[in-house]
């Protein structure tokens, strides 16, 4: 069955069309959660035949899944805990992904390891890094090369002398986590899957000791519906705890939430041609070229506060700021700061040491028949997980369920993308714009270029910048709105478009701009665009001054006093079973 083109939209009329199905269809699977292994799931099972609804509360990859180091990687320091099943799972995935799922998205990256130990370091990383290159069948990166000292500073003339004693170059890769999930989504749908975001799941649906559905509250307008499905999946990350309370079940295994936070500088402040990787005392530390910036990351704390919106404090940031400082012959400094964001990882934390241990491994449980959940893993394994989850959910649908084929199932804008790319410069001359901007445009959209750059048909001013963030185009704020998804500035802003971390403004400067661009397609009359721009320089004055702060506490407490742009999000349930109560009116 050939598909239109729209199919794969989703667009206001598609989410119209979405929550119409919710009341009267009935699904195979409905999936919770709009993150990548969400996404990943609604793809999974969509490609193998069964009739499938996502539901995400917030946005695509409005969680974790757009504040990663950004990078779609087997996990070199895992090799150190001798996880090696982890590491060659995840390479696998990653050698699937630059050559035929997302090579538009998943792109080659250039690492320095500096050596800062004679005689044992350079035998010791080496042999790592031999396993690294032949574990998951790499074919898309060359292996690893030996550096001097000179040679290691001819690379990255950035660091000091004193910091490095020789270095090992090696490969890896760097993905935009938002486009990327959003992408996967946009997959599922163009194979049937119905995906509808805003729409938060407040209950589930039971026949006896059966889950048979959920019950789903619009976050727009309060609106509520039930879906009917024969296996529910919760796949939401570091609200499983939360959601498995929801329905009134006690978990296999439980969710611990740990804060990681990377800054943002710009890329003359590092002095490189390669992304470095420094080992500290407690992990390791990526600088990692991001456009015209580097992101500077992570850190590893517990966090047992707001989930939905993780804040940075200044204590998180002086840290980054401390350890690459040991290695640059320039320090950096707060001023040089353009940009941070704050993510949390659902790692497991079971309640015995046996499942303590799984660490970033994944974990599938069928808690009760017709609910299944998933969660732990890798931003990387997220295919592998969707299929472990949809495998555990067949048991309860009534059809003979086949067997996943995703790794056969390239990404929207997958198919074409190297021959367009040999095409820039006819591409450029085509549209009228400069052979760097299509660049951007095939690193972003891939073959869906020409999709984009429909919407200036007859509008010519599309095609010029966004004023106050010239990297991107207003065509692309429109193609938010009208195919990928996006329902508020917030959307278009810190995860359609990275503007949000990439600007000393924080994307402050271009929310009316953008907002006038997109509120024809979304509906927004005068006084809701003022709202949407309100909202989003609240939540961007909020997050600067939580980034001022000592301690997560003071940094939670300022982080969200900002208003919401979703004015009917409801506070999830708490794992300690206290009703709902709304919270954080928008309006307030």
């Amino acid at each position: 069955m050939t598909k239109k083109p729209e199919s794969q939209f989703l667009g206001p009329e598609q989410r119209r069309t979405a929550w119409e199905r919710f009341g009267k269809d009935h699904f195979d699977v409905v999936v919770i959660g709009g993150g990548v292994v969400g996404a990943g799931i609604a793809l999974d099972a969509a490609t193998r035949g069964l009739k499938v609804a996502l539901v995400e509360a917030r946005d695509l990859a409005s969680g974790t899944s757009s504040r990663s180091s950004k990078m779609f990687h087997g996990g070199l320091r895992y090799l150190e805990q001798l996880e090696f099943g982890l590491v060659r799972e995840a390479l696998k995935e990653r050698e699937l992904a630059m050559s035929a799922l997302a090579p538009h998205l998943v792109k080659p990256l250039r690492f320095l390891y500096p050596l800062t130990h004679r005689a044992w370091e350079r035998p010791y990383v080496a042999a790592g890094l031999m396993l690294y290159d032949t574990m998951g069948g790499a074919k898309s990166v060359p292996g690893q090369r030996h550096l001097s000292r000179m040679g290691a500073l001819r690379l990255a003339p950035g660091l000091k002398r004193s910091a490095l004693i020789g270095g090992i170059s090696y490969y890896d890769t760097v993905v935009d986590d938002a486009r990327h999930t959003m992408t996967v989504a946009r997959t599922a749908a163009h194979y049937g899957a119905v995906i509808r975001t805003s729409t938060q799941v407040v209950g589930f649906l039971r026949e006896a000791d059966r889950v048979v559905g959920v019950q789903v509250r619009d976050s727009e307008d309060g609106r509520t519906a039930d879906i009917r499905a024969h296996v529910v999946i919760n796949s939401t990350g570091v609200w499983t705890d939360e959601v498995q309370a929801l329905a009134h079940q006690r978990g296999r295994f439980h969710v611990r939430a740990s804060k990681g936070v990377h800054i943002v500088v710009p890329r003359d402040r590092i002095v490189s041609d390669a992304a470095i990787i420094l080992r500290t005392p407690t992990s390791v530390l990526f600088v990692i070229p991001w456009g015209t910036h580097w992101i500077i990351g992570t850190t590893d704390t517990d966090w047992n506060l707001d989930l939905a919106h993780p804040a940075a404090t200044k204590a998180d940031i002086d840290y980054l700021l401390d350890r690459v400082n040991d290695v640059l012959v320039t320090p950096l400094t707060h001023d040089d700061i353009d940009g941070v964001y704050a993510g949390l990882r659902p790692l497991l934390a079971g309640e015995s040491d046996e499942t303590s241990k799984l660490s970033r491994e994944h974990a599938v449980a069928r808690v009760a028949p017709g609910l299944v959940s998933i969660a732990g893993g890798k931003y990387t394994t997220y295919r592998v997980m969707a299929y472990d989850a949809v495998d555990e959910a067949a048991q309860d649908i009534p059809a003979r369920v086949s067997p996943s084929i995703t790794e056969k199932v390239p990404l929207l804008g997958a198919d074409g993308y190297f021959a367009l790319v040999n095409q820039t410069v006819q591409l450029a001359e085509e549209y009228g714009v400069h052979p760097y901007r299509i660049k951007h445009l095939l690193d972003r959209y891939g073959a869906l270029i020409d999709e984009v750059m429909a919407m200036a048909d007859g509008k010519p001013e599309l095609l010029q910048p966004i004023t106050a963030a010239p990297s991107y185009l207003q065509v692309e704020a429109v193609y938010a709105a009208a195919a990928e998804g996006a329902l508020h500035l917030d959307d278009i802003l810190a995860r359609r478009m990275r503007i949000s971390i990439e600007f000393p403004d924080r994307g402050a400067d271009c929310a009316e701009e953008v907002a006038k661009l997109v509120a024809p397609i979304l509906g927004w009359d005068d006084a809701e665009i003022e709202r949407e721009v309100t909202t989003y320089r609240a939540r961007v004055e909020a997050e600067i001054r939580s980034q001022t702060q000592p301690d997560d506490d003071s940094a939670d407490a300022l982080r969200i006093a900002a208003p919401e742009p979703r004015p009917e999000i409801l506070e999830p349930v708490p794992a300690d079973g206290v009703p709902n109560k709304e919270v954080r009116q928008a309006n307030r």
